[in-house]
């Protein structure tokens, strides 16, 4: 069956990492949009040309390119069960996503929220900078990714609420906790 999970939440809230176990323990393709366009960028791709210098900036890469690139990447995937990792970011994504998903007959299975306290993020995020070597990630940029986050995807946890898919989890746990926590969601949702 084709099938959906949203991951949702700051940058640094874990997102990644929980996707990726869910990924590999569900049978799930994991479409991370920051991952695909730094790869873009490390290839030097017309899009990663294009994208540098917003992906540097810390702000959020326009819809009509999202859009197109995670259309492409669906296409790729013969049976889709797709964890969206990154993406939607905005309430017009999100309406859009849902179109795409109806349009290619895949249904929504949950949309699951990681949060954790800001100071929290800030210090992941410089973690993570330090080990991985991004440059995307220093101290300003991420503040001001953590507040688009604030202004632009946050409504998105009001539009999913509506829907009833919405599932909160503490992003504060082991990892092997807050996993627990997404599968307790993900059951609850079925």
């Amino acid at each position: 069956m084709a099938e959906a999970v949203i991951f949702l939440g700051p940058p640094g809230a874990g997102k990644g990492t929980q996707a990726k176990r869910l990924a590999a323990e569900m049978g799930f393709t994991q479409l991370s949009t920051g991952d695909i366009l730094r790869s873009h960028v490390a290839r030097g791709s017309e899009l990663g040309r294009r994208v540098k210098p917003i992906l540097e900036r810390g702000d959020l890469v326009p819809d009509d390119l999202i859009l197109a690139l995670v259309r492409e990447e669906i296409a790729a995937i013969p049976h889709p069960k797709v964890i969206f990792d990154g993406f939607p970011r905005t309430s017009a994504q999100a309406a859009a996503l849902d179109g795409l998903l109806s349009e290619l007959g895949i249904s929504l299975k949950g949309v699951l929220l990681v949060t954790a306290p800001e100071e929290e993020l800030v210090k992941r995020l410089l973690n993570r900078a330090q080990q991985e070597g991004r440059s995307d990630d220093n101290e300003a940029t991420i503040r001001n990714r953590l507040e688009v986050y604030k202004t632009q995807t946050q409504p998105l946890v009001d539009y999913y609420q509506k829907t009833g898919h919405l599932r909160k989890i503490n992003g504060l746990g082991s990892p092997d906790a807050v996993y627990r926590s997404i599968e307790a969601a993900l059951v609850a949702e079925a």
